[in-house]
């Protein structure tokens, strides 16, 4: 039989060390402390070095201008969070690991103060064998974050990218450095007597032919030669399949299904969300359950066809869900905060709710933050929207291609391998992408995406055609001849999914004729800035005014200053804004018409154009003035209302696969 033990539910303490002094002491035995630089704290796992300190006062609020600067010493220290184990846990004879689903950074674990192993990389678990050094009472376990790497910011050589931890944090133009540190996702101490699932994969999907359903399951089961696994669909208290195999069958032919009669899963706007939970139970000869392991899954189909009109050899971009070609339609996702670890499983439902109803149907989880937590793509299924997941790669705007050296392609291959089994039972993942903006610099000056003649991209898209072949990879986006649509160039059939513009580099006008003279197949990124609500500006401007709304107000250069347009509002009225409410007024105003027109005129040309996917959806940081539609406190900007209209329209929703 295998128990897991959630270590959320224990109390925690977190320590603060100059680096190493901690080894000198030769001890990590609790209360032996005393030269800690931070004393204990309570800690919550999941949870934050950042939030542990904030909430015992010993680091300021780094959503306030310049504060964030005060906060990077936390980067300069080794942080030990430390637990004592309980006995009843431990008190069987079986074999006791530690699996840490989310560890930032690096670090070592240790048990009773002997190292039981280290740990390198924020985007894969990690596990380690409580066994050698288990004691019959009074375990103790902890564990040490080491410094994190200095630099993975936007802004540098991704060609010189090599350690795989969360980008995002360590400044974007929609946030300054906040470097996370901690335990991001679950703990758990599995118990087991050797019997067990150790991994369970399954892939549903539907034959539109037949209106029914198919279930692929495979895996890994640990277990004697006598065991059997008992594979179960269901829906609710209803039991659609079930079927027994040997333990052993399974292992090397696992299970498929089909003609299961199911209904459809369809994506938000187009129909309903039905789920259904396979679980796959572990027996012995004497029929006792040893293990289990259960996944939630729907049956949808999904194909890719040509755009209409679209050139020869060009990527297909009008997605096809259940037969219907279906116009692709959201925003880019930035992470729900800095300090992700923090973000609770109520805060996802929120923020998802608020995409559902505005109308999206489509989120894309960008390469420069990380495999969001279970819950979100839970609630995903439940709410129809598709998940672009992207691989944890992006530009650095000086180089952005991609490492190719062997160990980066393994360490890179190995998250995706990693995202791909925890993530593919999801209905709502519509396809994997091997990272963001990911291309080089033509002779002309222009952009040209990376495609599978690299050799990181290339084995990404092996592992994809071996773990989930069912899905599309894309080898990065922006993809095709173009990074960017250019107007000069439109009409040449240079234009398949492009990324930009993100701003309006003259009047409404002229912003209004460039799309309408688009021909891009896809938009995976566009946007407009527009300033946040006047009551958040105010709320966090700390010790500085508002006003003047300037470029040298450090209010307005939170983060940069990209998404400032006073000089526009200058030139149109001759003159400074006469109040902060006068600018957000007007800089709202602007975005929401921007992106109505963007938007409107992608959806009209359906199919001539696959979708459009806004960058970006939310602030995660209280940005006095950004692209985001969606504010720090979670409300709909003037232009999500606007965009809201456009978004749950029926244009965009063909009856039949316009190519059959």
């Amino acid at each position: 039989m295998k128990t897991c033990y959630d270590l959320a539910s224990l109390n925690w303490t977190l320590s603060g060390w100059t680096p190493h002094l901690w080894r000198l002491l030769r001890t990590l035995e609790i209360g032996v402390v005393s030269s800690a630089e931070i004393q204990p704290i309570p800690a919550v796992v999941p949870g934050s070095v950042q939030l542990a300190l904030r909430n015992a006062g010993l680091l300021p609020d780094w959503n306030l201008p310049e504060v964030s600067r005060e906060c990077e010493w936390v980067e300069y220290r080794h942080w030990i969070y430390e637990t004592a184990l309980p006995d009843s846990w431990l008190s069987s004879n079986q074999n006791f690991r530690l699996h840490c689903e989310g560890l930032d950074y690096s670090g070592w674990v240790f048990l009773n103060g002997v190292e039981i192993g280290s740990f390198c990389g924020t985007h894969v678990p990690h596990t380690f064998d409580l066994v050698p050094h288990l004691r019959e009472t009074d375990n103790r376990l902890s564990i040490v974050f080491d410094l994190p790497p200095r630099w993975l910011g936007q802004f540098g050589y991704t060609s010189q990218v090599r350690e795989w931890k969360t980008r995002f944090n360590y400044a974007w133009d929609w946030i300054p450095r906040t470097v996370q540190l901690g335990i991001w996702e679950g703990l758990r101490i599995e118990a087991t007597q050797g019997s067990e699932v150790a991994e369970l994969r399954c892939t549903a999907n539907a034959d539109l032919d037949s209106g029914t359903g198919t279930l692929r399951l495979a895996g890994r089961i640990v277990a004697s030669k006598s065991d059997n696994v008992i594979a179960t669909l269901c829906q609710g208290d209803s039991v659609i399949r079930l079927e027994e195999v040997s333990a052993t069958t399974f292992n090397t032919l696992g299970l498929s299904w089909r003609d299961l009669p199911i209904a459809l899963w369809h994506p938000n706007g187009a129909g309903d969300q039905p789920l259904y939970t396979v679980r796959l139970s572990l027996v012995n000869a004497e029929g006792e359950e040893q293990d289990s392991a259960t996944r939630r899954v729907g049956f949808r189909h999904i194909a890719w066809e040509s755009c209409e009109d679209a050139p020869a050899g060009a990527d297909p971009w009008i997605c096809v869900v259940n037969g219907k070609p279906t116009f692709l339609q959201g925003v880019n996702c930035p992470p729900m905060l800095p300090n992700y670890a923090d973000t609770t499983a109520e805060a996802y439902r929120s923020r998802l709710q608020l995409y559902h109803d505005l109308g999206v149907n489509t989120l894309r989880v960008n390469g420069c933050g990380f495999l969001e937590k279970e819950v979100f793509y839970d609630i995903c299924d439940e709410l129809g929207l598709m998940i672009w997941q992207d691989v944890p790669l992006s530009s650095s705007g000086i180089d952005n291609v991609p490492p190719d050296d062997a160990l980066s392609i393994a360490g890179v291959g190995a998250i995706l391998r990693s995202f791909i089994l925890r993530r593919q039972h999801h209905a709502a993942l519509l396809l994997w992408c091997g990272g963001n903006e990911l291309h080089y610099r033509s002779p002309e000056g222009y952009g040209v995406p990376m495609t599978t003649a690299h050799p990181l991209i290339k084995r990404l898209d092996e592992i994809v055609q071996e773990c989930d072949p069912t899905r599309r990879f894309l080898p990065t986006t922006a993809t095709g001849p173009r990074f960017n649509a250019d107007a000069k160039d439109f009409g040449k059939g240079l234009h398949w999914n492009t990324h930009g513009p993100w701003k309006m580099s003259g009047s409404m006008q002229e912003w209004e004729d460039y799309w309408l003279a688009d021909d891009a197949l896809f938009r995976a990124e566009t946007g407009a800035p527009g300033a946040c609500s006047a009551d958040i500006i105010r709320q966090y401007a700390g010790e500085y005014d508002p006003m003047p709304v300037s470029e040298t107000n450090p209010v307005w250069r939170r983060p940069l200053t990209w998404w400032l347009e006073v000089d526009v509002f200058k030139g149109e009225f001759g003159r400074e804004p006469d109040t902060l409410e006068e600018y957000v007024h007007w800089s709202q105003a602007r975005q929401a018409e921007a992106l109505r027109i963007a938007v409107k005129v992608c959806k009209d040309r359906f199919p001539r154009c696959g979708g459009i996917l806004l960058w970006c959806g939310h602030d995660c940081y209280p940005c006095s003035a950004n692209t985001s539609i969606i504010d720090f406190h979670g409300n709909p900007k003037p232009a999500a209302l606007t965009l809201q209209a456009i978004w749950k329209s029926s244009a965009g929703q063909g009856e039949t696969s316009h190519g059959k």
